[in-house]
């Protein structure tokens, strides 16, 4: 069932726990990450970012009305979210074409052209009925362009938000986007300080770089919203090499995309897994979430 981002994240916030984001590019990777959230009874986020609608010819409206299908028809809630996003033009069209939710992105400008950005980008959110993140201090990994050695500073966090009036902040904590080895080592006291200088939940950006026992310490700092997306696509072409390796001569596409999405599912259902064992009631406990 199709679920308004800000619910979701709520009710993990409420029960201590944390949700998985995942970026979405093609349509087998929403239906890879929603067919597992199904088997484990999860709510899960769906997220296409602003780098896979430029690959889609800058078309926003056909991938999102795949993806909003395809949470529509889910069996539990999934939440449709357009991240990173720096483009104004393409913030606007958010609401139009279904979403519940938006992460702007003015993380390069300076200090008060982010403010100023990002608050002006709520003020439109809201009016449309967005949910909106942002993010402060530069998470790693980013093209290049953003400095891993960065960490937001808890008392800026307070007043950035303050200041903007956003709904979720992104921060650098020592993830980094696009890591190819799980070997991120984040810190936990300073996820702890953030959570306690800010109302807000916190998001953690480059989440496939980090281990297993990083991240379940990261929740249990004050991590609400997980976001995935390299792990997926590292399975996804792993399995597409696979089969053409071994099936040089395969020219149907369905050939390879199965397996690719079926390696994808298995990279989702790890993750939920782990999402599961920090909140063993599952669904039972986003429906007292939303419910309270």
């Amino acid at each position: 069932m199709f679920t308004p981002t800000g619910e979701i994240v709520a009710a993990a916030r409420a029960a201590g726990t944390a949700t998985g984001a995942f970026n979405v590019i093609t349509v087998e990777h929403a239906e890879a990450v929603v067919t597992r959230a199904e088997a484990a009874g999860l709510p899960v986020i769906l997220q296409i970012s602003e780098n896979a609608v430029r690959f889609h010819h800058g078309r926003l409206a056909p991938i999102a009305a795949a993806a909003r299908s395809i949470a529509a028809l889910a069996g539990v809630p999934v939440g449709l979210h357009l991240d990173h996003v720096v483009s104004d033009e393409l913030f606007d069209q958010a609401a139009g074409c279904g979403f519940g939710s938006v992460m702007y992105d003015a993380a390069l400008r300076t200090y008060p052209e982010n403010v100023a950005l990002t608050a002006a980008a709520v003020t439109r959110g809201h009016r449309a009925g967005l949910w909106v993140e942002s993010e402060l201090g530069e998470v790693g990994g980013k093209d290049g362009a953003h400095a891993p050695g960065v960490r937001t500073d808890p008392v800026e966090a307070a007043r950035y938000v303050a200041a903007t009036g956003v709904d979720a902040l992104a921060v650098a904590v020592g993830s980094s986007h696009a890591m190819a080895t799980r070997t991120a080592k984040l810190d936990h006291d300073l996820i702890a300080r953030l959570r306690d200088a800010v109302p807000v939940p916190l998001v953690l950006h480059g989440s496939s770089g980090v281990p297993d026992d990083e991240l379940v310490a990261a929740v249990h700092a004050g991590m609400v919203k997980v976001n995935i997306g390299t792990a997926l696509n590292k399975a996804f072409t792993a399995a597409v090499r696979e089969t053409l390796g071994a099936h040089a001569g395969v020219t149907d596409p369905r050939r390879y995309l199965a397996p690719a999405r079926e390696a994808m599912a298995e990279t989702v259902r790890v993750s939920l897994r782990l999402l599961a064992e920090l909140n063993s009631c599952g669904l039972d406990s986003f429906r007292r979430g939303t419910a309270g």
